[in-house]
Formats: structure tokens, C-alpha cells, sequence
């Protein structure tokens, strides 16, 4: 079983993140479960949201405490929540920023392997708004294998219609422009 947590702001999209994660992975066969954990925040405060993948049957309904996967929607949160808390000793961080993995470890002591990618930009010249939900799921999928880069992209149909286009183009943008630490 794969156990991914997403570290967002309150209306950035980790939740709806999780859950086209989630229903893409059950239109390859596989079973999966999306959840949030947020209480009365407001928007822009820190939430997360959790997403389970498995070839088997999810039995367990808990919180995430020890992801192989941390995807992380804004950068500041990395001066006001240890994102990697928990991650798995070959887990991965996920990360939007224009840093450089030397400067991302010296600021926050991440030492899990990461994957980064300027996300923000790219939400911005593909979509014109600086919501990185969606891009980031093609960053996760080059830095994972988890589901195949077609996976993702009738779930994202589905979910955002007539503006589904510009939100594929954005997800397949990150996904060539991560840079994935070997």
C-alpha cells in the first residue's frame, strides 16, 4: 500500500487533489481512499489531506502518520509545519518552489529524497491562476510511478469539464519540468 499526505492552505485544492488521486488510481484497477483533516480553519490555513493506493482491499481508516509520499502545495508552509514528519525512511517529498534542492534542505532539514518543480509558474502561463493542485499531481507521477500520466486525465475531465484542458496541460507541463532528485 502507498500512503500519500498533502500539505496545502485552506482553497489551494489538497483536497480535491487527493481525490483525483484516489479515483484515478480505482480507474486502473487498483483500490483506493481520499481523505481531508481539517477542522473549522479558514481559508488559507493549513490542511491536509490523505490518499491511500493498494493492489488490496484498504481495510484501514486512520490518519496517515507514516506517508511514502508528501506532496506539498505551497512553500511557505515549510517554515510553519514539519511536512516530512513522519515520512518513510525511502519516502519522497513533493515540492512546489523555485529552490534548489541545497537550498530547500539548508531552510527546512528535509533530508527525504525530493522532487521539485515551479509550480506556481506553471499554474499561472498555463491557466492564469496560481492554483497548483492539479500541477502537482503530474509531479508526484513523475517522481512516484504511482499511476501512469494517462491516468489522471479523465478524473480530471470529469471534475473540471470545459477547463479541463488547461489543468491537463498543466499537470503534463510538471510533469516534464520536475526535477527529481536520483
Amino acid at each position: 500500500m502507498i500512503e500519500i499526505r498533502f500539505h496545502g492552505r485552506g482553497g489551494q485544492g489538497a483536497v480535491t487533489s487527493a481525490e483525483l488521486t484516489a479515483l484515478a488510481a480505482i480507474q486502473q484497477g487498483k483500490y483506493a481512499q481520499a481523505f481531508p483533516s481539517f477542522g473549522p480553519e479558514r481559508r488559507g490555513a493549513p490542511v491536509m489531506a490523505f490518499v491511500r493506493v493498494s493492489d488490496d482491499p484498504i481495510r484501514t481508516r486512520e490518519k496517515i502518520y507514516e506517508p511514502d509520499i508528501v506532496v506539498v502545495l505551497d512553500p511557505t508552509l515549510l517554515e510553519i509545519v514539519n511536512v516530512a514528519a513522519g515520512l518513510k525512511e525511502d519516502g519522497v517529498v513533493v515540492l512546489n518552489s523555485k529552490k534548489s534542492a541545497e537550498e530547500i534542505r539548508n531552510a527546512s532539514g528535509i533530508k527525504a529524497k525530493l522532487a521539485l518543480v515551479d509550480a506556481t509558474r506553471i499554474a499561472i502561463e498555463t491557466m492564469g491562476v496560481p492554483i497548483t493542485n492539479t500541477t502537482l499531481l503530474g509531479a508526484m507521477l513523475k517522481a512516484t510511478n504511482l499511476l501512469p500520466v494517462s491516468a489522471l486525465e479523465a478524473p480530471l475531465q470529469e471534475r473540471f469539464g470545459r477547463i479541463a484542458g488547461k489543468n491537463i496541460r498543466a499537470f503534463q507541463r510538471a510533469f516534464e519540468e520536475t526535477i527529481v532528485e536520483e
